[in-house]
């Protein structure tokens, strides 16, 4: 009995559609992470690029349980003294580019490395729902299907 290894250029990519709206944040990002990396695959090899391109839309409508909204901090520094800056979900998701809360939410579940970055370029967030992608013809996947806890009523 041997063993088969896929390589990234024998694996077949499809394009998924992600509606965000009233998605819980957490919830969504696991399963944006598996279905880039190729997790819901039975070819899934650890060491390849085996995963889908992903769209998500409506990445402003995305949910959030509990006070995370206000309670949530984010710390970052400047480097210099006293240069410790701070902001909230709230003050994040109503930023120019909101979309990138989820983007980092997804990059945070996903390894630490040269393919990981490689993973997330197949991602694409757009904050209304127009994408420019329609050429590809994406699948949609309701998300809400899989598990009723996915989703949230809409803010």
């Amino acid at each position: 009995m041997s063993t088969s290894f896929v390589r990234s250029s024998d694996v077949k990519r499809k394009w998924i559609l992600i509606d965000a709206k009233g998605a819980v944040l957490g919830r969504m990002a696991v399963i944006i992470a598996n279905i880039l990396r190729g997790k819901n695959k039975p070819c899934f090899t650890p060491n390849a690029d085996c995963g889908d391109n992903v769209i998500v839309v409506n990445a402003d409508k995305v949910a959030l349980t509990g006070k995370k909204l206000n309670d949530k901090k984010f710390y970052w520094h400047s480097g210099y003294p006293g240069g410790i800056k701070k902001r909230s979900m709230r003050q994040l998701m109503e930023e120019p580019r909101g979309d990138r809360m989820i983007r980092n939410a997804v990059r945070r579940m996903m390894s630490k490395g040269v393919l990981s970055r490689t993973i997330l370029s197949k991602l694409k967030v757009y904050k209304g729902a127009e994408h420019p992608h329609a050429a590809q013809n994406p699948e949609i996947l309701d998300i809400s299907k899989l598990n009723r806890k996915n989703v949230r009523g809409v803010r």
